[in-house]
């Protein structure tokens, strides 16, 4: 059976169940037990690859110095969003010293969340490795593999530019499965994070939600050992922490900056969704800077509008007070819009016009909130939710 694994497909070779399972079947060798298979697969696999002169690959212990070198990974999982199962995506940030890692989910993998958790990962740990970080081909950070000239790589532009401001040397794993070894550490956080935080699916309101909460499990990850390490986690980093390169002084704009025109409806549309904007900006063009999890619409340096970053495509996300003045001269317009409608991107209301708040005051928000109630027709904030 080993033998004829050889020419056979990687993944329809057998493993050490399968033989022990086919040995019971076929020869009724009912007394062997799982162990004993199992270490004989493994001797007698190593001996056939000799035999038949294929190379065998040797891995070489690495002893790592402290603040010297960290490793980046994604990493798929499901979460039960606003209680619909939802696939995002989790970024993983590991330093090789001491295990200490940083993990955040994203609705993307797309260039802004890779550069976002960067910074998020370097403010948690107050500083930057300052040999390298080790990356797989990312297409946020490599625009083309150059085969045949080593390790050498076309970069991205933006994120060559994020380099040279925090000082980071990236170091590319070889294409594939020949580099899978080579940020082990961090492919086996992924799975380990995923199997003992992420299982069940966890469930939350929002992303940022879950994010809070990731933060108090890497807490008390602190107090882990991993294998047969003599010190936790958290007193490895603390020893590795003084080692790593300050961080840069300027902030670094992490969000894609686009410059879509308003419609008539006065929504923006980034990415196959729309979101809505202050109506006075109809026809014309604004800035937004597309974030991780987040759109930030400005005016000039003034911001005019932020939502929560919505991942499904034609989504659309509504506020109300940004169709206040429309509202005035268009009395019946909520009673017909889309909002109306149900599922994803239903419009909400700031706090100063929800029920209780200022817009509802007996000042009747003479202090720059606008009361629905005065509107023809009676219409309150209230009853618009």
């Amino acid at each position: 059976m080993l033998v004829e694994d050889t020419t056979a497909p990687r993944k329809q070779r057998h493993t050490a169940r399968r033989i022990l399972a086919r040995l019971i079947e076929e020869h009724g060798a009912q007394e062997l037990s799982y162990s004993t298979v199992r270490d004989y697969v493994r001797v007698r696999r190593a001996q056939i690859d000799v035999e038949a002169g294929r190379r065998v690959e040797v891995f070489v212990p690495q002893e790592h110095a402290p603040g010297a070198e960290a490793e980046v990974d994604f990493g798929e999982v499901w979460v039960v969003l606003k209680g619909v199962k939802t696939k995002c995506h989790m970024f993983v940030f590991r330093l090789s010293r001491s295990g200490k890692a940083i993990h955040r989910i994203y609705p993307t993998q797309a260039q802004e969340a890779f550069l976002e958790e960067h910074i998020e990962a370097f403010n948690e740990i107050g500083g930057v490795p300052v040999k390298h970080i080790r990356y797989d081909n990312l297409t946020s950070a490599v625009t083309a593999v150059v085969f045949g000239q080593g390790r050498q790589r076309i970069e991205n532009d933006r994120w060559a530019l994020f380099k040279s401001h925090f000082g980071v040397d990236a170091f590319y794993c070889q294409p594939g499965i020949a580099g899978a070894h080579e940020k082990g550490g961090v492919e086996g956080e992924v799975g380990w994070f995923r199997r003992n935080r992420l299982s069940p699916m966890p469930v939350a309101e929002s992303l940022d939600e879950l994010n809070d909460r990731i933060r108090r499990w890497e807490a008390q990850d602190d107090d882990r050992r991993i294998n047969d390490r003599i010190r936790t986690v958290g007193q490895d980093f603390d020893a590795e922490q003084p080692f790593l390169a300050p961080l840069p002084a300027e902030t670094f704009e992490p969000g894609l900056v686009l410059n879509p025109r308003v419609d008539r409806s006065s929504m923006v549309t980034v990415r196959m969704v729309k979101y809505s904007v202050p109506a006075r900006f109809i026809g014309r063009k604004v800035r937004v800077s597309l974030r991780a999890s987040e759109v930030v619409v400005f005016d000039g340096r003034a911001v005019a509008a932020r939502h929560q970053r919505i991942a499904a495509k034609h989504g659309q996300s509504v506020q109300l007070d940004h169709y206040l003045e429309v509202l005035k001269t268009k009395a019946g317009a909520d009673r017909t819009s889309r909002r109306r409608g149900r599922g994803p991107g239903l419009p909400t209301a700031s706090p100063a016009h929800r029920p209780g708040g200022p817009g509802r005051s007996a000042d009747r928000g003479r202090e720059g909130t606008t009361d629905l109630s005065g509107l023809p027709g009676g219409t309150s904030a209230g009853r618009m939710r």
